[in-house]
């Protein structure tokens, strides 16, 4: 599970002064379950998984990922995540499997288990004809599937994707979309953060819209069509945004 509480974030900025991330966020997502989370560029969407990933440290509040705190027990969230978006790098010289390998050791795996996991991984994912071949020789969707699978090697029981399919074309967008619902399936709990409507509607359970930091409305895509008399997901977010300028 995944449980946010008030979650803040404030920045420093020379020329703005104090700037407000994230302002007080709460909610919470279960396994078997993908929560989107939705906002324009900026809107605080990164900063907030950022926070549940342990890279950056909340200002305020507090939050729980497979039951831990990201403050005070951050190295055991780290161990139960898998975290992945398209602005993670790869290493040019590492083969696919190479990269697997190393993070297998990085997580404290040995030899055996980093072995069937990523022969599993790269099965799943239609990897295997380029397992041997280095990274700067793949393409962007052949590199989002390397980060896919090193973000999976010691099977995360928590996923989370920050706009995992940005930049991507059709068919590798789609072929990221398909492993976020095999993880829903599969029992992990998912949040996934997109600006992407037509994704959000296709995948998402539960769906929260950020806007300048704030979480402004939450609930299934059935209950934000009830509450904002709407059937479309981007004229539901464009009300929502609007009216919490």
């Amino acid at each position: 599970m995944i449980e946010a509480h008030e979650l803040s974030k404030v920045f420093s900025d020379k020329k703005r002064g104090e700037v407000r991330a994230v302002d007080s966020i709460s909610f919470r997502c279960q396994p078997g379950e993908i929560y989107g989370l939705l906002g324009a560029n900026g809107a605080g969407k990164t900063t907030t998984l950022r926070m549940l990933a342990t890279i950056l440290s909340p200002t305020s509040g507090t939050a729980r990922v497979a039951g831990f705190d990201v403050v005070g027990e951050a190295s055991k969230v780290r161990a139960h995540i898998g975290f992945l978006s398209t602005a993670t790098a790869l290493y040019d010289r590492l083969t696919a499997a190479e990269t697997v390998e190393y993070f297998g050791q990085l997580y404290g795996l040995d030899s055996a288990t980093i072995a069937r996991r990523t022969a599993e991984i790269f099965k799943t994912l239609d990897m295997e004809e380029f397992r041997d071949r280095r990274c700067a020789k793949l393409s962007t969707g052949m590199k989002q599937k390397v980060s896919i699978a090193r973000t999976l090697v010691h099977d995360p029981p928590v996923m989370i994707f920050d706009e995992p399919t940005n930049g991507l074309d059709v068919m590798a967008a789609r072929s990221i979309t398909d492993f976020i619902r095999q993880c829903r399936d599969g029992g992990k709990t998912v949040i996934f953060s997109t600006h992407v409507m037509t994704e959000a509607e296709k995948l998402c359970d539960r769906i929260g819209i950020i806007h300048g930091g704030r979480l402004c409305t939450e609930g299934t895509l059935g209950d934000l069509r009830t509450k904002y008399a709407k059937s479309n997901l981007e004229e539901i977010f464009v009300e929502v945004s609007g009216d919490a300028r």
